[in-house]
């Protein structure tokens, strides 16, 4: 389906469209083919590793729409308010359907955009949790302040789903930096909202509220157990929040972020820190070998990177091209290029 929507963008550029000129030149300028660094590929093959595969898919991630009520600098997927894409209620249906007879898969990542903000958030997490799966939200935490949102604090907890927040840093500055003004303020609000609820209280059976911190700018994200224990204490000193775990992950060189290293002329030097950076020991846990990443259209993807750059999977690429659940997707070659280097830096971005 995407390889098919890039060919009709470079028809309809070729044609005069304006906006698809637009857009040609967007991928273009963004594409990673003429920076001097070898795919991660070459370089698995090269030190005599397997190359990566997927097993049983354990984890489905599902990327409900990308309409989002912010517009984040390190956004991989471009959200924002006025994106429009949504998944309608048919293809929420057949990922239930594949879903239920998909054993393999324990938990059901939701993403977006602001996944919350779409119809199909509320169906798939029922859905999931009827059937003892693990349901993850991906939480951008602002938009639980939103008006119309009221509710869904309450609802996340009552259907015992587990949060992964964006919280860039503890510090208002660098927080609004990559996320906009008066963000910071409304994610400790929401943080505050979503302790009372019991999140992150580290009691037993208790849903879980983890926080994801991100790099501000182009460098590696610090080792990971010293700055979750800053960033404990630093919460918990100033606005009285708690939270179970921190995740700290590596910034992909694609999209906004690829534009802002452009700009900088930072681009080059960003790849050849993540090849230098190579740690062999991350290609065995990378997330590809053992995830399924479903878009908003229905269309599969070995990953949400992949399926931001439009890159379609080797084998079936739609949930309607599968005959009866995800695991006919096991043991198909993971699809690779020069980005996928940002997953096997350092600590990598799985």
């Amino acid at each position: 389906q995407f390889s098919a929507r890039a060919a009709a963008v470079g028809q309809s550029a070729a044609a005069g469209d304006p906006w698809a000129r637009i857009t040609e030149k967007r991928r273009a300028r963004r594409s990673l083919d003429t920076v001097a660094v070898p795919s991660l590929a070459e370089a698995i093959a090269e030190r005599g590793l397997p190359a990566p595969v997927r097993g049983l898919p354990e984890l489905l991630q599902v990327n409900v729409g990308l309409t989002c009520n912010l517009a984040c600098s390190h956004c991989h997927v471009e959200s924002s308010p006025s994106r429009r894409e949504t998944m309608d209620a048919a293809t929420a249906d057949r990922v239930l359907t594949l879903l239920e007879q998909s054993p393999s898969i324990n938990t059901v990542d939701i993403t977006g955009g602001a996944p919350e903000m779409h119809a199909a958030f509320a169906t798939l997490v029922r859905g999931a949790r009827a059937m003892g799966k693990r349901v993850i939200d991906r939480c951008n935490l602002t938009v639980l302040r939103r008006k119309g949102m009221e509710h869904m604090a309450a609802f996340l907890r009552e259907e015992g789903v587990d949060i992964v927040a964006s919280l860039p840093c503890y510090s208002s500055a660098n927080v609004e930096k990559q996320r906009g003004s008066g963000v910071f303020l409304d994610s400790i609000e929401a943080l505050q909202a979503l302790n009372a609820l019991g999140y992150g209280c580290g009691e037993a059976g208790a849903p879980r509220l983890d926080l994801v911190y991100n790099p501000g700018g182009a460098f590696l994200p610090p080792d990971q157990r010293a700055l979750e224990a800053q960033y404990k204490a630093k919460l918990a000193a100033d606005f009285g929040v708690r939270f179970d775990a921190l995740f700290c992950m590596t910034n992909m060189p694609i999209k906004r972020f690829a534009d802002e290293l452009r700009e900088a002329g930072e681009l080059q030097a960003y790849m050849d820190l993540l090849v230098s950076s190579f740690n062999p020991g991350n290609v065995d846990s990378i997330m590809c070998r053992s995830m399924v990443h479903v878009a908003y259209d229905g269309s599969i993807h070995d990953c949400d990177f992949n399926y931001a750059l439009e890159l379609p999977p080797q084998g079936k690429r739609s949930v309607h091209d599968l005959e009866r659940s995800f695991e006919e997707l096991a043991h198909t070659p993971v699809r690779m290029s020069k980005h996928c280097w940002g997953c096997v830096a350092g600590a990598g971005s799985s």
